[in-house]
């Protein structure tokens, strides 16, 4: 019936997220039924609920683990924070977790302190060989309070939470670090490309200046003899050549000549040297039979001292080996010793723990016995108290049962007085609907009679608001056709100013001609001064004449260009004021449009 697939549509909505619903969807009609995977069961909801809360245990690192209920109606998403709070109390977690707050749950040693936190106070680690001076010198220098941290002989302890202010501090500083070497690197990236990219321009400009220089002096008679000599300036001597390699050969040759002879010389003196070898061997040979004896005698005594070595390695050996075992056996002995010294410290701990055993066994006898004393008497008091309940809810039935019968008869007034509040509310309500509904007929009528006023009024002000408006229409129309005429004046006015442009335009496009005639007359004055002066010497009063020439077609060209410049500034003036005129008729033209656009929407 709870199921989804039940044909009650009600129950359907309402058991929609129960977490037994079936997962599947039932098949339609007419096809062949097959098993079905079945829906979810509490066990399958328990298990995956159970395999989500190990992931995530799995991936943290808790110190305890504590199951709190987090509603009394079993539904899942409501949190109740004064029960979450009261389980928490109750099981000790808050207690613990103050308890850790004021001890020092953090702690680490001295060399993985300096070696972490180094970076914060390196003057003041290197200050002192003492580990506590060191760090109380770096934990004053970044302020960090002495009360939250103790200093032991080989570790430092925390507080809770006091460990995030050093990493805090640790990583503004290496984050700083970390910048200023990205700004290093990039700057040392952009001066590698600013250098490229500056001597690229100075390069330019050097390419820029040797082009110029060629330009104005590739025609020039003595570039051109240096450009077809140059090539030659350099060029090996073959005459030369073979006098120095003649030089060489002879040199050379000489010294070759030196080994040779110094060779001869040298084989001379080997063969000398030999015949006299082979004097002295021989004569060697005759001396050695009595050397033999002598050799013999060598030879037994070098034996007999090899053997008295052996003797005395022996016993060098047997020395030291007698003086390892008796360094043992001291060693031996002062252990024994040691061993016996302890084992008597321990039966002398062990009598005094006997005898302190002894007096707690005293003490703790007679606190047993005070507190069999304070049970019994609490027993009694207990008893009291138990008859004094009875008593009391004895008195508190008898006080009930007289509160239900007052309880009934309040019941019974309240009906009654409801009752008469809702006769009253309905005959208020009668009388104020008829109240409001005489007010709003007067109203209407009020209303009525000050609508008929406006609407004769409005009446006689727009019969007077026509006679304006015709009025006005006819001074329009008169305006109007003044406008038209003012308007045809002008539009013949930007004709003619129009024509003299034109006019001005094709003057100025005949001097500009005239103009890049000159110019290219200049330029061949020019080239004919460069040829003429390739032939200096032999054309002298030519080149004289030729200058005066162009000295005064210099002069005519700076006559033609003032006046071109002159009828520029006038062809300037004239459009800038045809361009203010066409502004201002503008403008005039869009005003009167404006006004007969505002007439007739007035008028419609």
């Amino acid at each position: 019936i709870f199921k989804s697939g039940s044909s009650n549509e009600l129950l359907v909505v309402l058991w929609e997220d129960h977490p037994g619903q079936p997962t599947s969807v039932p098949k339609e009609e007419g096809k062949k039924k097959k098993k079905g995977g079945g829906g979810k069961t509490v066990s399958s909801v328990y298990l995956v609920s159970l395999n989500d809360l190990m992931t995530t245990l799995h991936s943290c690192e808790p110190h305890f683990v504590r199951c709190l209920v987090p509603n009394t109606h079993k539904k899942p998403g409501e949190v109740e924070p004064p029960l979450i709070m009261h389980q928490l109390t109750c099981n000790g977690v808050l207690e613990g977790i103050r308890i850790c707050m004021k001890g020092f749950p953090n702690r680490i040693g001295y060399p993985d302190f300096k070696g972490r936190y180094y970076i914060l106070g390196a003057a003041e680690m290197n200050s002192s060989k003492d580990n506590k001076t060191a760090v109380y010198a770096m934990m004053d220098k970044i302020e960090f309070g002495r009360e939250r941290y103790r200093l032991g002989h080989t570790l430092v302890f925390f507080r809770a939470g006091a460990l995030a202010f050093l990493e805090e501090k640790r990583d503004d500083i290496v984050l700083k670090l970390l910048r200023y070497f990205q700004g290093k690197c990039r700057q040392h990236m952009r001066y590698k490309e600013y250098c490229k990219r500056r001597d690229q321009r100075e390069l330019l400009v050097v390419c820029q200046r040797q082009f110029r220089k060629y330009m104005s002096m590739r025609d020039w008679g003595w570039f051109v003899i240096i450009q077809k000599t140059r090539p030659l300036i350099g060029m090996p001597n073959p005459e030369e050549e073979l006098r120095l390699l003649e030089q060489k050969a002879n040199a050379t040759y000489g010294v070759y000549m030196e080994k040779v002879n110094t060779r001869d010389k040298l084989q001379q003196e080997n063969n000398l040297i030999e015949d006299e070898k082979r004097a002295l061997i021989a004569q060697i040979e005759k001396e050695q039979g009595d050397l033999s004896k002598y050799h013999e005698r060598q030879a037994q005594l070098s034996s007999r001292i090899s053997e008295l070595q052996l003797e005395l390695e022996e016993a060098q050996n047997t020395l030291a080996n007698t003086e390892e075992e008796r360094i043992m056996n001291a060693a031996e002995k002062k252990e024994l010793e040691q061993e016996c010294i302890s084992v008597k410290k321990e039966i002398e701990d062990i009598e005094i723990a006997i005898q302190k055993l002894e007096q707690e066994k005293a003490n703790r006898d007679h606190t047993i016995r005070y507190l069999n004393d304070e049970i019994a008497n609490q027993d009694e008091v207990i008893n009291k108290l138990n008859k004094e309940k009875k008593h009391i809810s004895e008195v508190g039935g008898k006080a009930s049962e007289d509160l239900d019968v007052a309880t009934e008869k309040m019941d019974h007034l309240n009906t009654i007085k409801t009752k008469l509040e809702q006769t009253l509310d309905e005959l208020e309500s009668s009388l104020d609907r008829e109240k409001r509904s005489r007010a709003n007929v007067e109203k209407e009528r009020r209303k009525a009679e000050g609508e008929l006023r406006i609407t004769q009024q409005t009446v006689s002000e727009l019969e007077r608001s026509q006679k304006e408006l015709e009025a006005h229409i006819g001074r329009k129309d008169n305006e109007l056709s003044s406008l038209s005429g003012k308007l045809d004046d002008e539009q013949s006015l930007v004709v003619k100013v129009q024509k003299s442009i034109k006019e001005l335009q094709s003057r100025v496009e005949e001097m500009e001609e005239e103009l890049e005639a000159e110019r290219q007359a200049r330029a061949k004055a020019e080239r004919q001064r460069s040829d003429l002066a390739r032939e200096l010497e032999g054309l002298g009063e030519r080149l004289i004449e030729a200058g005066g020439a162009t000295a005064a077609q210099v002069e005519l060209n700076k006559k033609r260009e003032s006046e071109v410049s002159k009828l520029r500034k006038d062809l300037e003036e004239c459009n800038i004021q045809h361009d203010a005129t066409l502004v201002n008729l503008k403008k005039k033209h869009q005003d009167a449009v404006a006004e007969m656009m505002e007439q007739s929407d007035q008028l419609s």
